[in-house]
């Protein structure tokens, strides 16, 4: 979690820059650490009391304006100093707002790579976003794993956040919703009596209301019934509802007809596998994202005998760029052969298998299949876990669900956590690239 509060308070860092004067800025806002969240507000620590001071008296409209103007779905900020009195987080937070699933600012439709493979459900999703409830209500967007549904459902949440400031909009994932339905229906914590109140009234007074991978509910109807109360009160009063799954609406069978026959009746857009074009396409913006000028015929080579699941083209990307920096060279397609561990040729590689990737990990990491699957909490054994976990994601074309299944039984949410807590480590460590790039030249090799 520390990572996603970095990524935020870089964007609000970039408008505070330009609202504060230069000494006040590298004096008072830059050495600023975000340390929480709390009702929708970034919690800041600052260094002293006399920091805090006067940041709090010369510069928090400023401060609260660039986290505004920020658009991340953050209304305000509270400095904090550890240790003081003065400068404690004295906000409860509310046990609703506390569950909420952050944006991520760099999911955008900018950011997204159109093809033709995925330009009708684009434009499904900038018309909603340009006039939510009025087009297309519901929106239900289905493909495979890695297609772009969660970049494409963030982007209308962050787009309408920027656009339309005053609608009210929640994203958040079918896990999240589920856990809170939970909560407010067998716990007592945060909001007491009042839990199942504050969970009915959270999802039905908003504008637009958009649920990612909505099949992880199947055969939970208990949270079907609560999503199909607030579907019905939204879509009466025209708020715009943004669903998103792995398969078409009519194959959900595990999920009350009367959700599925809702769903139908909007708009239904699926994400295609994408062509080489397209593949292409996407590795040249992340090669720009990570300012990295990568060939045209390494771009080739890379998307050569790939699947169609996006994150394994980011991840073959990786492995290449890691490849340069540690041998210092430039990036060619000998480089990429051997940094992959394929020889180029017309020859289709072998299927890689979830047990594969299990036994790669195993050896790798010095650890058996039962500690690896199992609740062992030591932190090398949960490293090797999410290593495994990443792997399965990128080198397979799976649900999350069946993913989380062949881990041990594990959830969805889980699974997202540990994939992108990788994705995220291999950027800034060097030993954690080569973990992951060792396991999967392993299983390449098996």
């Amino acid at each position: 979690m520390a990572e996603q509060f970095e990524i935020l308070w870089n964007t609000i860092r970039e408008r505070a820059k330009a609202l504060v004067n230069p000494i006040s800025y590298s004096t008072f806002i830059e050495p600023l650490v975000p340390v929480d969240i709390v009702n929708k507000k970034i919690v800041l620590q600052a260094e002293s009391e006399l920091a805090a001071r006067t940041i709090s008296k010369n510069h928090m409209n400023q401060l609260r304006e660039a986290v505004v103007s920020a658009n991340v779905g953050l209304t305000g900020a509270i400095i904090y100093v550890e240790g003081s009195e003065e400068y404690a987080v004295r906000e409860t937070p509310d046990a609703m707002e506390e569950t909420s699933v952050l944006l991520d600012p760099r999911y955008t439709f900018d950011s997204f790579v159109v093809g033709s493979s995925n330009k009708f459900v684009f434009a499904a999703a900038k018309s909603v976003a340009e006039n939510p409830g009025e087009n297309f209500n519901p929106l239900y967007i289905y493909g495979g794993t890695g297609l772009g549904k969660t970049h494409l459902m963030q982007a209308i949440a962050n787009e309408i956040l920027q656009k339309k400031p005053s609608l009210k909009v929640i994203y958040t994932t079918s896990e999240k919703f589920l856990n809170e339905y939970v909560d407010s229906m067998y716990t007592k914590k945060g909001a007491g009596r009042d839990s199942e109140t504050r969970f009915r009234n959270r999802y039905r007074n908003v504008d637009v209301l958009l649920i990612d991978d909505i099949q992880f509910w199947a055969g939970k109807y208990g949270v079907q019934e609560a999503f199909f109360h607030a579907f019905n009160e939204l879509f009466s009063q025209h708020k715009q509802i943004v669903i998103s799954s792995d398969c078409p609406a009519k194959e959900l069978t595990t999920l009350e007809e009367r959700l599925r026959t809702r769903f139908e009746g909007g708009l239904i857009a699926d994400i295609q596998p994408p062509d080489i074009e397209t593949k292409i396409a996407i590795l040249k913006r992340k090669a720009l994202e990570k300012k990295f000028v990568v060939p045209d015929d390494v771009l080739a080579f890379l998307v050569k005998n790939s699947d169609n699941n996006v994150r394994t083209l980011e991840g073959r990307l990786n492995t290449v760029i890691f490849a340069s920096k540690l041998h210092e060279e430039p990036i060619s397609l000998s480089l990429a052969a051997t940094a992959l561990q394929e020889a180029i040729g017309p020859d289709e590689p072998e299927e890689v298998t979830p047990d594969a990737i299990i036994r790669a990990t195993c050896s790798h990491f010095n650890t058996s299949k039962e500690d690896l699957l199992g609740k062992n909490k030591r932190q090398e054994i949960v490293r090797a876990r999410q290593v495994c976990t990443y792997l399965m994601c990128d080198m397979l074309a799976l649900p999350l669900v069946t993913v989380g299944q062949i881990m041990g039984g594990r959830d969805h949410s889980t699974v997202i956590y540990a994939r992108d807590k990788i994705a995220e480590l291999m950027r800034v460590n060097d030993k954690i690239a080569k973990d992951v790039n060792d396991v999967k030249s392993a299983v390449l090799k098996q």
